[in-house]
């Protein structure tokens, strides 16, 4: 038996404690933050959930319509009350570093602010003169129908008639009072509901609504490219240099705002550091996106003579993908030569015009992107003058030149090995021709070209247009290429005083198809849709793909006609080609041809008008006169007057392009007014006329 007596006693079994469900106990520190986290936790979720609601998105969308629109409309009469707008655009420029800006809005406000106390002094001397005015127009008004009372009593023999005219105008002025009386209410009623709509109205138009309430289908961008527009979309381009830029607070230099050109806008701004335009033109399709445009309508390019600015050009939406209006010459009018053609408008609407003289093409671009309407175009223009000699090789069975044939001298086509010979055989003849040419000025006289009289006098130095279509076919001959293509660089160099025009066509744009020299020769150069860089820069020149000047991006078959340039101007650009119809059921390049048929052989009219191109800077140098220098506007004044059909719509814009390409620059007075120098016009129009085209490409 255990002997228990020395056991120590044991506790009696307890029941389970019941399980709590409560948190265990945390520290006092987390338990005081717990709790308040939660709550804004609980408060957030709220917040969102609240948001999705239809109608408080729709209360507080249009709650702030209406106190944005008020706010608006507040700021808008503070600024044309007082110089505020003018300090915040000074202190814009002087963020952007533009110290000619900040100029200019200082000399504004100086303006402003006198123009606003003279417009106070005029108040003040007015309220001190109405009573007198006023007292001074009733007893004159009362008079004149005294007068005329007694006139009326006189012819009445009516005494009562004294006081007829002043009756008449006490009833009108009661019944002006009677229905002031009428409208007075209501229109005091509906102020207040007018006033309102109006505030709502500016507030929905400027989008004041904050945008998680705005429409589902909203979007914050904008078809304007103002300034803030253009930073949004190159700040989402995804460029890291320009990404690390834009947080570290870089801020752009505005070489020039965005302003309206032509149909599209125009901007140019100075890029950080590590950011040079190739990066923005590679990024070209996203760009346009951003800008809400089709990538046609988006043109970033870097300035001949302004390293790391961004020159940005947009075009109002769907301006460029629009009919190209019908080729000036379509039904009428006559060409000379010597003063070339129209071919082509440009991004911004104005027509270009094909020179002829001294110049040289080199056409490429692949199939379907619309080759044939740029050389259609120049040379019936060509055929209109009756002195033009045409002649076309094509090294392919191409139907585009048949409805031309009773026009041209000669047309050969085919890619067979006759073909190749006939080619070679013109060349030869093209090199022999020239030598003959330039034997024969030389002997008239040192620095002399052919003229229109001379052509006139000599049919031996008549002009001639020589095209060289998939000419590729010829350069890559094996037994005849070489020579090809050292002929074709001979003769490119030497045709240009001797009314030789030659028309290099080819769809391949690479270096065995196309000697490098040609590209660099020729005066012109037209890229349609093009594949690749490599033969964007074969036709253009060596960096043009990296300036932006591309022809990459266009689409054969969607962007037909439409070709980046150079050559048709100082700077490089897009060109979109007229186009002269001729496909089933519509023929309108017969009845040209018929036309220039009819010049050719005398029977047409004499009194035919003759396409004469519009000089612009020869037209400033005509306003000008004998003046050394006149203010814009007097000489935008003096153009209207001078041509109304071509300057009568014309800007300022309009005219400071001109000039820029001139290479005008800014010309002002002490007075800070813009001016036009008649020496740099002069110096613009002799740089132009001495400026060798063949020699005009772009060097490496």
């Amino acid at each position: 038996m255990t002997d228990t007596t020395n056991r120590p006693p044991v506790e009696a079994d307890k029941a389970p404690e019941p399980v709590s469900l409560a948190k265990p106990e945390q520290p006092a520190e987390q338990a005081e933050h717990t709790p308040r986290r939660l709550r804004i936790g609980a408060l957030r979720e709220v917040v969102v959930e609240t948001r999705r609601h239809t109608a408080y998105r729709t209360l507080v969308r249009h709650s702030s319509y209406t106190w944005g629109g008020a706010r608006v409309l507040t700021r808008r009469a503070w600024e044309s009350r007082t110089a505020s707008l003018h300090q915040r655009m000074i202190r814009i420029a002087e963020a952007s570093g533009n110290e000619e800006l900040v100029r200019q809005w200082e000399q504004r406000a100086h303006v402003y602010r006198f123009a606003r106390h003279r417009r106070r002094t005029e108040l003040l001397q007015m309220a001190i003169n109405a009573p007198r005015a006023l007292l001074s127009g009733v007893i004159t008004g009362a008079g004149l129908l005294l007068v005329l009372g007694i006139m009326l009593a006189w012819y009445q023999h009516d005494v009562h008639q004294v006081l007829a005219p002043i009756n008449a105008a006490v009833e009108f002025v009661g019944w002006i009072a009677f229905l002031a009386a009428v409208i007075f209410k209501p229109l005091l009623y509906s102020l207040p509901i007018l006033a309102l709509l109006g505030v709502w109205s500016v507030g929905r138009n400027q989008r004041t609504a904050p945008t998680w309430a705005l429409p589902l289908d909203g979007d914050e961008r904008d078809v304007v490219p103002d300034e803030n527009a253009i930073m949004r979309a190159l700040g989402k381009l995804g460029i890291a240099p320009l990404n690390a830029a834009l947080k570290e607070g870089w801020k752009p230099r505005w070489v020039q705002p965005s302003t309206r050109s032509g149909n599209g806008w125009h901007a140019q701004l100075q890029l950080p550091e590590g950011v040079p335009v190739e990066m923005i033109a590679d990024k070209k399709q996203i760009l346009a996106h951003n800008l809400m445009r089709k990538p046609i309508e988006v043109w970033p390019t870097e300035p001949r003579d302004q390293a790391g600015v961004l020159d940005l050009w947009v075009a109002d939406p769907g301006v460029l993908t629009k009919a190209v209006p019908p080729w000036p010459l379509l039904t009428e009018g006559t060409t000379d030569f010597f003063k070339g053609v129209p071919v082509a408008l440009n991004a911004r609407s104005e027509q270009v015009i094909g020179r002829l003289m001294a110049s040289n093409y080199l056409i490429a671009g692949i199939m379907g992107s619309g080759k044939s309407s740029l050389v259609v175009s120049l040379l019936l223009g060509a055929m209109l003058d009756p002195l033009v000699e045409i002649d076309v090789h094509v090294l392919a069975f191409n139907s585009d030149y048949d409805p031309m044939r009773p026009r041209l001298r000669s047309l050969v086509k085919g890619d067979d090995a006759e073909h190749v010979v006939a080619a070679m055989d013109t060349l030869r003849a093209l090199a022999a021709e020239v030598s003959r040419r330039g034997q024969e000025l030389e002997r008239i006289g040192t620095d002399t070209k052919v003229t229109r009289e001379m052509a006139e006098r000599d049919p031996s130095m008549r002009p001639r247009i020589v095209v060289f279509d998939e000419v590729h076919e010829l350069f890559t001959h094996k037994d005849h290429g070489k020579e090809a293509k050292e002929l074709a660089l001979k003769v490119t160099k030497k045709a240009r005083k001797t009314a030789i025009t030659l028309l290099w066509i080819t769809p391949d744009a690479d270096a065995a198809s196309l000697p490098r020299g040609i590209s660099k020769t020729v005066s012109h150069r037209v890229a349609f849709a093009i594949n690749d860089h490599q033969g964007n820069d074969a036709i253009l020149g060596t960096g043009m793909h990296k300036n932006g000047y591309s022809a990459t991006t266009l689409v054969a078959g969607e962007d037909q006609g439409t070709a980046m340039a150079a050559g048709f101007g100082k700077t490089p650009g897009l060109i979109r080609a007229y186009y002269v119809r001729k496909e089933a059921g519509i023929d309108e390049v017969t009845p040209v041809v018929e036309r220039a048929m009819a010049l050719r052989e005398g029977t047409s009219p004499m009194d035919t008008p003759t396409f004469t191109p519009v000089d612009h800077l020869t037209d400033v140098a005509a306003v000008l006169g004998h003046e050394p220098k006149m203010l814009t506007q007097d000489v935008l004044r003096g153009l209207q007057d001078l041509n109304p059909t071509e300057y009568n719509d014309w800007t300022f814009r309009n005219l400071r392009g001109v000039l820029d390409d001139a290479g005008h620059g800014e010309y002002k007075t002490n007075g800070g007014r813009q001016h036009v120098s008649r020496d740099r016009i002069l110096e613009a129009i002799a740089g132009r006329e001495d400026d060798d085209p063949d020699e005009g490409g772009i060097e490496d």
